[in-house]
């Protein structure tokens, strides 16, 4: 990996989180980006539960989604989701660190296909999300 991707990884990430409202209320924070890379946290909240107990899927599906379109906007054009899923693979309770850890898994032309796994702070597998994304010819203006 060369120097200047990473930087570019860097700068497109800083520049960009502090427009994420959403992860300033979810208090997500970027632990890790490289090119077609990110790693996210986030510490599930009271007021991220669901009726049973449990973390909200939307909770979960927001902190993979946040960890996809950072990696996935880390090329220095705008990037953005095209269709995504997620599975779920266990609960998470409240105090639960959870991280999420995005990979660019292949790309074609302007599409590329994002891998997301989302662990529990004892390493076990909360959730697995897949995005798909399509780059634009839009730079991303710092």
């Amino acid at each position: 990996m060369g120097f200047e991707k990473q930087e570019l990884a860097r700068r497109c990430a800083n520049h960009l989180l502090p427009k994420a409202g959403m992860d300033g209320l979810m208090d997500i924070r970027m632990l890790d980006v490289g090119p077609g890379y990110a790693k996210l946290s986030m510490v599930v909240r009271e007021d991220m539960l669901n009726f049973y107990g449990t973390a909200h899927g939307g909770a979960v599906f927001s902190l993979a989604d946040s960890a996809f379109a950072l990696a996935c906007n880390t090329t220095g054009f705008v990037t953005v989701a095209s269709g995504c899923s997620i599975e779920f693979l266990r609960p998470s309770m409240s105090g639960d660190e959870l991280t999420a850890i995005c990979r660019l898994s292949g790309d074609a032309g302007k599409s590329g296909i994002y891998r997301t796994e989302i662990f529990c702070s004892d390493d076990e597998l909360v959730a697995s999300f897949t995005g798909r994304a399509h780059r634009t010819s839009t730079p991303i203006e710092f």
